[in-house]
């Protein structure tokens, strides 16, 4: 599924197209089986509400299994790819601002064992770094909780971009 449709469309789509195009938001079976079965939607806010809701309450294994979906914050992507239109705030021109994030990266992952993962849409290079650079004091046990709802975060804006008002 490449356009954005209506709610009316996407209760209408077949199954296995809607699957598909949900895997693309989140990449973990349970969840896409969750939102899937919960059709038909009454509107899109309902469909938003329940993919945020149902992101949010994933285990950690199934968090960690999303994000194999994800690049890393900073880290060169295709032009025009839905991962540089989600990143477009971080200057791949800035040098400094991309080796910062590199060791950002190295270090979050040395730590949590994951990769750093934030809703970066609107979101500038600077920002994302001060926020990496913050959560690196978190305890592993709340630094998944904040993965996860930034995973969340991530889905609700996958979805608005796939279903039209």
């Amino acid at each position: 599924m490449t356009d954005s449709l209506p709610i009316s469309r996407i209760n209408e789509l077949p199954a296995a197209a809607w699957a598909e195009a949900l895997k693309s938001v989140v990449g973990v079976a349970e969840w896409v089986d969750r939102i899937e079965s919960a059709r038909p939607y009454p509107d899109r806010a309902a469909l938003l509400e329940l993919a945020e809701r149902e992101a949010s309450a994933l285990t950690e294994a199934q968090v960690r299994r999303a994000l194999a979906d994800h690049p890393r914050i900073g880290a060169l992507t295709a032009p025009g790819s839905r991962a540089a239109a989600e990143q477009s705030g971080v200057d791949a021109a800035d040098a400094d601002l991309t080796e910062r994030l590199r060791i950002g990266n190295r270090a979050y992952e040395d730590r949590f064992g994951h990769i750093y993962l934030v809703c970066a849409a609107g979101r500038g290079g600077r920002e994302l770094l001060a926020d990496l650079t913050a959560r690196l004091d978190n305890d592993p046990a709340a630094e998944i909780l904040v993965t996860r709802r930034e995973l969340a975060a991530i889905a609700r804006k996958r979805l608005e971009r796939m279903v039209i008002p």
